[in-house]
């Protein structure tokens, strides 16, 4: 019993923080009492909050206390330590399974405080004394409670292994050295060790770097997260405001287009019913002149008969009818078949336009760090279907095969009138817009053919693909390549091939043209950037001269 009052009133004296005997005792607003070390690195923790907290009652400061020494409780630590009362320590002082134990204690042990790896033992606070007190134990080296001491004794010399093998790369003993190491690399553990700790601060740095540049990864990852959440709640809010205008202006044809058939459904039902009214007044008058004519035919006075004849007989001008039969019983028919028209127009427009903002938008990719592909399979993941323009097409290109072919002819070809059509040089554009990645091929015979990209804006009437800088062209001719753009052409020492595949990656900037063969050839590579969607061309420089875009899937 003597035994756990002396344990409490150790307790009692005791930081909470350390769990040691109070040291330098200070004693906060709330009463509770912490060593001044430990209660100023507990607040020095909380000082982004500005406010500070008691650990054991958790009452809370503003603004930090300051600390002095309660000299009373300081006097009372002062007499327990020299009464011995510490001698008898809390349970916490004694070595668990999982703690490392005092080698010199006897009975219940204690924890270790350090480990020598001299001695190759470990010590509690009151048994390492000698190593801080004598200058016998000066040289030794004292580390972290550790169990493992006794793998640095040999297995076969149980001797101190203070060496280091470098060719079994091993630690060994004295007697190891000159026995079956004899002849090794050999050097002293510590040498080692400091040619390991200079590699080891090395990779240390490597890490650290490393870890910077993730960790920079990591941040621009989540600003490429907020830009794609901030442009897609933008491309959201406008494209809704896009339809809705589309919607509104549907509505408002739709009203304009009702409100002039009612008008016209007026002014026709008033003109019919003026004729109808004149034609009611014309019969009630003919059969009012009709009853007095056959009155007069009973009249059997001949000269009453004759004398109001001439004046019975006279009709008046009869109402002009003779468009009534005319006219089909067809009126506003036509007006249903040109809203239907219309209808089946903007449905065309809406499908071939929702391919490519269906496209767009599956295209957007915030990863540009995937590589080109360096196979004809790689390059195929990425195929895209081109068709033609015939709005664009030059009057002397044919197109064929679904629009993907085109000829250049000596007959002129019976194309409409359209301002996108190109009025100089044989050339043709995509129907598609080409953005993100994309990748197609072009099969060409004849003497020479242009492979492109271009803008849309590009001049319909001024120079051709790649003479410009809206456009980008591969010259190819029947026995060597050239790349053009803005007017400059840069050769290109590759075989001839007939097939051309052409790489896209618009958003990275990349532009490449290939030979298309058993394997693929790099012919030319551009590095920029596009600030418009492209769109796929061929330029035609002979007659007799095709251009096909290869289907691919």
């Amino acid at each position: 019993m003597a035994q756990q009052g002396v344990q409490l009133d150790r307790e009692a004296f005791s930081c909470t923080i350390c769990l040691d005997l109070l040291k330098d005792p200070v004693t906060i607003h709330c009463g509770h009492s912490y060593c001044m070390s430990c209660i100023k690195g507990f607040w020095d923790e909380e000082d982004e909050k500005k406010i500070y907290s008691c650990p054991q009652c958790g009452q809370t400061f503003t603004p930090r206390p300051v600390l002095v020494k309660n000299t009373m409780l300081a006097v009372l630590v002062e007499q327990l330590k020299k009464t011995g009362l510490q001698a008898a320590p809390a349970d916490h002082c004694y070595a668990g399974p999982e703690d490392v134990a005092c080698d010199v204690c006897t009975g219940r042990k204690l924890k270790a405080f350090k480990s020598c790896l001299v001695c190759l033992a470990s010590y509690c606070e009151k048994h390492l004394q000698p190593h801080f007190e004598s200058t016998t134990f000066k040289k030794h080296k004292l580390v972290e409670p550790s169990k493992t001491l006794q793998d640095n004794i040999c297995s076969l010399h149980e001797e101190v292994m203070k060496i280091f093998c470098r060719t079994d790369q091993q630690s060994i003993c004295s007697l190891c050295s000159v026995g079956e190491h004899k002849g090794h690399d050999t050097v002293s553990a510590a040498a080692e060790r400091t040619e390991r700790q200079r590699e080891l601060e090395v990779s240390r740095h490597k890490i650290q770097q490393r870890i910077q540049n993730r960790e920079k990864d990591v941040k621009m990852l989540q600003q490429e997260v907020e830009a794609v959440n901030h442009s897609a709640d933008e491309a959201v809010e406008d494209s809704e405001k896009i339809f809705t205008e589309l919607i509104r202006l549907i509505q408002k044809r739709s009203s304009d287009v009702k409100q002039q058939i009612r008008s016209q459904q007026e002014t026709e039902v008033s003109r019919v019913k003026e004729l109808q009214e004149k034609l009611e007044q014309e019969i009630t008058e003919l059969k009012r002149k009709d009853a007095e004519l056959k009155q007069l035919s009973h009249t059997e006075d001949h000269n009453q008969f004759l004398h109001n004849y001439p004046s019975l007989s006279q009709l008046s001008a009869s109402t002009d009818s003779s468009s009534i039969n005319i006219r089909p019983l067809k009126y506003f028919e036509d007006v249903t078949a040109a809203v239907s028209e219309l209808r089946d127009q903007l449905q065309d427009i809406l499908k071939e336009k929702w391919t490519n903002i269906s496209l767009t938008v599956t295209e957007v990719d915030v990863l540009l760090s995937q590589p080109e592909p360096r196979t004809r399979a790689g390059f195929l993941k990425y195929s895209r279907e081109i068709t033609l323009d015939p709005n664009t097409a030059h009057i002397n290109l044919l197109l064929s095969e679904g629009n993907r072919k085109a000829t250049s002819m000596w007959e002129k070809q019976s194309y409409s009138s359209h301002p996108d059509r190109f009025t100089t040089d044989w050339q043709v554009l995509s129907r598609e817009s080409l953005t993100g990645r994309c990748y197609w091929e072009v099969e060409w015979s004849g003497t020479r053919v242009y492979v492109a990209v271009a803008y849309k804006n590009i001049s319909r009437a001024g120079k051709g693909f790649g003479r410009n800088d809206k456009s980008w062209a591969l010259d190819c001719d029947t026995d060597s390549y050239k790349f053009w753009f803005n007017n400059i052409s840069t050769p290109v020492s590759v075989p001839w091939s007939s097939r051309v595949g052409v790489y896209l990656d618009h958003r990275a900037g990349i532009l490449s043209f290939y030979r298309v063969s058993e394997t693929m050839t790099l012919l030319h590579r551009v590095q920029t950037t596009f600030t418009q969607p492209l769109y796929a061309g061929v330029w035609l420089y002979d007659y007799g001269t095709t251009a096909e875009f290869c289907k691919l899937k």
